[in-house]
């Protein structure tokens, strides 16, 4: 777990993180998680298997928690009433916002077509802000334009390549974005490893803080 100011934040592993804020509690795309609790809000990028985890979110679930999804989601996950979210749209909880936002490859061709997740798909990145802090989790994605118009304090950007940004594509976002920390995400488990995480935080040596963190 790292304390940023006043926010916790714990990597779970691959794309999932736990949030913490004056005892306001966010999971976002929980999986392979080695601990129950329950949350108040769950956030899910998209519907690959290892970002919507049906088995894990049920750990988390409790009477209260909203669960908050794109719409390729809804129907694996309409036992929980989930809200529906777009691109650019807001849903405010308490004294939380989270805003969704695109994530999509630009450079994953097969036979002239994008592969794994096409703009088209509606897949998302957010953009939760806790207390004053913005948190921007990428999803999966590659560095893409919308990257400018985005304003952080924290990116979890994926840096294992395959599906997702490749180490030298993510220093690149990561300097677009220009947060104040930024941890690396998508490596360890089903593709990438720590030498990847590694070489992204190497890259930004002297210029962005990274940090590279332990799976709880």
């Amino acid at each position: 777990m790292l304390l940023f100011q006043d926010l916790n934040i714990t990597w779970l592993g691959h794309d999932g993180f736990l949030l913490e804020h004056d005892g306001f509690t966010i999971c976002i795309d929980p999986f392979r998680i080695s601990k129950a609790r329950k949350v108040d809000v769950i956030c899910i990028t998209h519907s690959h298997f290892d970002h919507l985890s049906v088995e894990d979110i049920a750990k988390l679930v409790g009477p209260e928690t909203i669960v908050i999804c794109p719409k390729e989601c809804a129907s694996a996950l309409q036992t929980y009433h989930p809200r529906i979210i777009s691109p650019g749209q807001s849903i405010q909880i308490g004294s939380m916002t989270v805003k969704a936002v695109v994530a999509y490859n630009t450079n994953k061709f097969r036979e002239g077509t994008v592969v794994f997740h096409p703009k088209s798909d509606g897949k998302l990145g957010y953009l939760m802000t806790l207390g004053g802090i913005v948190v921007y989790h990428t999803g999966d994605t590659d560095k893409i334009p919308e990257m400018e118009n985005y304003t952080c304090d924290v990116a979890l950007l994926p840096v294992s390549g395959t599906y997702v940004m490749t180490a030298e594509e993510a220093i690149e976002a990561a300097l677009v974005l220009s947060p104040k920390l930024v941890i690396p995400m998508h490596y360890g488990s089903i593709v990438g490893s720590l030498a990847d995480a590694k070489r992204f935080s190497d890259g930004l040596s002297g210029r962005i803080r990274v940090e590279i963190l332990d799976v709880e």
